[in-house]
């Protein structure tokens, strides 16, 4: 069993006041790969303390002194000790697949650099006042301690997405890993110790399931918490923001995801049926941006949906990490739960209760993994359709006309990413700008966002806000005024 993964406060590791700990076990083996501290309130307090002591200095740090931080982080990350800390730690407690251990070493350094270059947009302006004899200086400044929670499921990015653009803007952090990862997401405090982070500027919280909720509130009720940001299920979701509205703190969310592939008659088949089934399928689904429902015009429905069922018998779902040379169609792990694995399967057979087609899959699971499946027939008003699977599941919808298409894909709570296929670039930019999603990738995968916007999400069950210079810096105005030539009131 692998040593404690500590908590980090003030520069420090700790364990945790009352020595409580918790299990962490791997998804597909169910056995234990770790125990973690878990953090007490007065735990949880020390942090806040040390964030908002740390604030008082590093609000005024050097735009040097963060950009040295960042990209010596960068370049720590891209170290061999790193990738082999990554690769070891996500796959112990995420199964995930080596491609996916993959993205998060690699998506680290491109995260951070691309962050340090956000310092440019740190600047202020200065205008004239409306006042005679009186100018305005308007700048950019931190907003204070940012508690910020970020999932399992792309541990590493989705740490460093939580916590860089706020500290380089100057704010101070608490962070709260999810306790299905805390080993790997303590990897983030490492690096950023080795970099030369001053202490107190990060700190890490983890906590048991057991005692999480009771704990956030409490954090996002502090005085010297001044933003959370958060990054999982709109269930969860609903909850912080209906916390942080109890002591009218802003938030920002990024939510679940139903992204919708609009294929018209003259897309290219073959490239649409494999960007697909690779959206709907890495990392068994489990992605925000995952390829969740396909809409296709019904000229090219029959050979789409043969190529998609085609592709989806290929792959397998298995020990990912074991995989032999002989079974090389193992390409998916388990999901994260047996209880994630059986919400699946209960929306599966609910939805063939209702109508719909299984055309790929058997609708069962064996512990946490569950088989590829492709489903047709489903419609708005089913929960297959309604709800995010966060499984290997691809739903088809046939349609007639384009405006079908639009309404189908913006039938839905999600307002995450999309997909549009079509050999008229053209026309696709038109059809594009219909489809109500942060982003609509046009002859490419719903999984894709840009860096330097990172997702978004427009409300509804996909979230709001941004993880933007914008979002975690203030506009302050300091007002100077040549002296008064007379006071009215005292003077006659």
């Amino acid at each position: 069993m692998s040593p404690i993964t500590p908590l980090y406060i003030n520069g420090q590791e700790v364990h945790s006041s009352t020595g409580e700990t918790f299990e962490v076990r791997n998804p597909y083996s169910q056995q234990v790969v770790g125990v973690s501290a878990s953090a007490s309130k007065d735990d949880c307090l020390s942090a806040i303390t040390a964030a908002g002591n740390a604030f008082k200095t590093w609000e005024h740090s050097s735009v040097d002194q963060r950009r040295n931080i960042f990209m010596k982080a960068a370049d720590i990350f891209d170290s061999d000790k790193y990738k082999k800390m990554i690769f070891q730690h996500v796959a112990e407690e995420t199964a995930a697949s080596p491609a996916m251990a993959m993205h998060n070493w690699t998506g680290a350094g491109k995260i951070l650099r691309v962050t340090a270059g956000l310092l440019n947009l740190l600047r202020g302006e200065s205008f004239p006042s409306e006042r005679t004899n009186a100018s305005v200086i308007a700048q950019r400044r931190a907003m204070g301690v940012i508690f910020a929670i970020s999932p399992w499921n792309a541990p590493i990015v989705l740490t460093l997405r939580a916590i860089a653009v706020p500290i380089i803007c100057g704010n101070t952090i608490v962070f709260r890993s999810s306790e299905l990862s805390p080993k790997t997401q303590y990897i983030v405090m490492q690096a950023f110790a080795e970099a030369g982070l001053p202490p107190g500027v990060l700190n890490f919280l983890s906590t048991s399931k057991e005692t999480a909720p009771a704990l956030t509130a409490e954090i996002i009720a502090h005085p010297l918490v001044r933003k959370v940001n958060f990054t999982g299920s709109d269930r969860v979701g609903k909850i912080i923001a209906m916390e942080c509205a109890k002591h009218l703190k802003p938030c920002v969310l990024e939510l679940g995801g139903k992204a919708p592939a609009v294929v018209l008659s003259d897309a290219d088949l073959n490239q649409a049926s494999k960007a697909i089934v690779t959206g709907a399928m890495m990392h068994s689904g489990q992605i925000c941006m995952s390829t969740e429902r396909v809409i296709v015009q019904r000229p090219i429905a029959e050979a789409l949906i043969e190529k998609i069922c085609s592709l989806a018998k290929s792959i397998k779902a298995g020990d990912i990490q074991n995989a032999s040379a002989s079974d090389k169609a193992v390409k998916l792990g388990a999901l994260f739960s047996e209880g994630s694995a059986e919400n699946v399967i209960g929306l599966l057979k609910e939805a063939q209760e209702t109508g719909a087609k299984i055309l790929v899959g058997d609708l069962e699971r064996k512990g946490a993994v569950v088989q590829p499946h492709v489903v047709v027939d489903v419609k708005p008003g089913m929960r297959l359709w309604e709800r995010e699977s966060f499984g290997p599941v691809v739903i088809i919808a046939v349609v007639d006309t384009v405006d079908e298409a639009i309404d189908l894909a913006n039938a839905t709570e999600y307002s995450l990413t999309s997909s549009l296929w079509t050999s008229d670039l053209y026309k696709g930019q038109k059809i594009a700008a219909r489809i109500n999603a942060g982003y609509t990738n046009i002859n490419g995968l719903t999984i894709h966002s840009e860096p330097h916007y990172g997702l978004i999400g427009l409300g509804g069950a996909s979230g709001y806000g941004r993880f933007d210079v914008e979002d975690f810096t203030i506009r302050r105005l300091i007002i100077t005024h040549e002296p008064f030539d007379a006071f009215p009131m005292f003077d006659s």
